[in-house]
């Protein structure tokens, strides 16, 4: 990238770093599952070449390669690969140059509010990562006179949110340091190319990812090649259609060549040939300690013939998500000018979406009959406002499920229109008296810290209200196509109202 490489840290050799992993796979160091010097020369120059000639032009490689100031250039780095944390790269480009263009350097990010972070940030999720960027910026402008840490150990220690790989990928990239990175996708190209089949999340596998990842890194081009490794995971090797005919390192990997040799023995025992076919397989070898090694594939998990190289890496069960049900209403009022606003509160400044905004909610903590469910929301709803709402005037308009990472939240969602109450409906503003709240018009709500689940919510409940467009229209004529209050409607029994029969106008006289 044309600038100078850092040697901060010297790349250790096998014997200098610890390798737990070589007492539970006695070779040296499990050599089946390494590299040798030759294999690693060849790696990084294919690699490199490959890269060189396919990669993709992103902005953030665009910032990294062309700005000068080391701050603005590190600060560049550390949003992209904050953003890319389990979100693809085609949802992040959008987010990446608003945030950049709002925000163009610490000193702009510290100086912004956390409600103006949690706004550029809603809908790319995993909200914390937003704060934790904010806070990051903060600390640097405050406590780091504006100099961002210039090594992969300085830049975990002193800023929040900052892991092993987000520090390992900011120093290589931006300052040049010679260190690996071990993401996902680097994950599985490594385990692919060197046949490691164990769960990668337990701590023998993972620190001899690690090993490898900082033993393969090129010293003369850290930054770049640490982005090859994941650009190879991302487009080539990917997790189950991998396109190994286009892999630059089709010739070095393990995994491949034991795909061939399996789908070869496979078809010979079907056309009742030769038995030894696997040792007339070029170059083929296997693991010295099969059964006792921590990181081949396990006995009780063997190898599928059907995946062929997408045996590696295999990964543990996902923990099975907790299930939430939680009550949430929309709540609209027309405003001063005539346009419909809805009423948001906002979340508490820790845990799970910490200080979005959200329409009035509450967690179900038991499976309430819908009875039960309309009195929740009516009680929830005049703790906000300080208004008696009847169960009559709550209407139902369905269910949305949102996943978060550990969450598999239903919202059943009410609407509650308060069109034909006094104009003045305020709720209460009183210090300590509860949440802020804050009424919006519709282009206000999509321009809000809210999440995507509030929005799934909204939408839900803006196909199933009478077109509200007209915003020129007179509050009294909006009124005078409402039922009354408390008026009755006559539904059949075990069926929800329809919220369209809720509001259909009345007859002409």
């Amino acid at each position: 990238m044309g600038r100078p490489a850092v040697r901060s840290v010297k790349r250790k050799t096998p014997k200098e770093e610890k390798s737990p992993t070589n007492k539970e796979c006695p070779l040296k160091p499990s050599l089946y599952h390494s590299f040798t010097s030759l294999e690693m020369g060849a790696l990084r120059k294919h690699l490199l070449a490959w890269y060189d000639k396919s990669k993709r032009d992103l902005p953030w490689r665009t910032l990294a390669n062309t700005e000068p100031d080391v701050n603005r250039r590190s600060y560049a780095v550390w949003v992209s690969e904050v953003m890319l944390q389990q979100t693809q790269v085609a949802t992040v480009i959008d987010y990446y140059n608003k945030w950049m263009k709002t925000w163009p350097t610490l000193q702009d990010l510290a100086q912004a509010s956390l409600e103006e972070v949690n706004e550029k940030w809603s809908g790319l999720g995993y909200y914390s990562r937003g704060r934790r960027l904010h806070e990051g910026a903060k600390k640097v402008v405050l406590e780091l006179k504006g100099q961002m840490p210039r090594s992969a150990e300085e830049l975990q220690k002193l800023l929040p949110g900052v892991g092993r790989y987000t520090a390992g990928a900011v120093a290589s990239i931006s300052y040049g340091q010679v260190t690996g990175v071990v993401d996902g996708n680097v994950i599985r190209v490594l385990c692919r190319l060197r046949c490691i089949g164990a769960d990668s999340s337990t701590p023998a596998v993972s620190d001899r990812l690690w090993e490898l990842a900082n033993e393969l890194v090129d010293s003369e081009r850290p930054g770049d090649f640490n982005q090859a490794m994941m650009e190879l995971g991302a487009t080539v090797c990917t997790p189950k259609k991998p396109q190994c005919t286009d892999c630059p390192l089709q010739s070095l990997c393990r995994a491949y060549k034991k795909a061939e040799m399996e789908s070869a023995s496979a078809a010979n025992k079907l056309l009742k040939g030769k038995p030894n076919l696997k040792a007339e397989i070029r170059d083929i070898e296997e693991c010295d300690a099969p059964g006792s090694c921590a990181l081949c594939l396990p006995s009780s998990d063997p190898w599928d013939i059907a995946l062929g190289v997408a045996n590696f890496p295999r990964k543990p069960a996902k923990k099975a998500s907790r299930m939430e049900r939680t009550v949430t209403c929309v709540c609209r009022r027309l405003g001063e000018d005539g346009e419909p606003e809805y009423l948001l509160l906002q979340r508490p400044s820790s845990g799970l979406l910490a200080g979005m905004w959200e329409f009035p909610s509450m967690l179900l903590e038991k499976d309430h009959a819908e009875k039960d469910r309309r009195h929740v929301m009516c009680r929830r709803l005049q703790e906000v406002t300080g208004h008696v709402v009847s169960l009559k005037e709550i209407q139902y308009a369905g269910e949305v499920v949102h996943i978060f990472s550990h969450i598999h939240q239903t919202y059943v969602v009410y609407f509650l229109s308060l069109c034909h109450r006094k104009a003045d409906i305020s709720v209460k503003e009183e210090e300590g008296e509860g949440p802020a709240t804050r009424w919006v018009t519709k282009k206000q709500f999509q321009a809000s810290a809210v999440s995507t689940a509030m929005k799934k919510v909204f939408k839900l409940c803006e196909n199933k209200m009478p077109d509200s467009s007209n915003t020129s229209r007179k509050r009294k004529r909006d009124t005078a196509d409402l039922p009354p209050p408390g008026g009755r409607i006559k539904t059949e029994p075990e069926k929800q109202t329809s919220i369209q029969m809720f509001f259909k106008p009345a007859a002409k006289k």
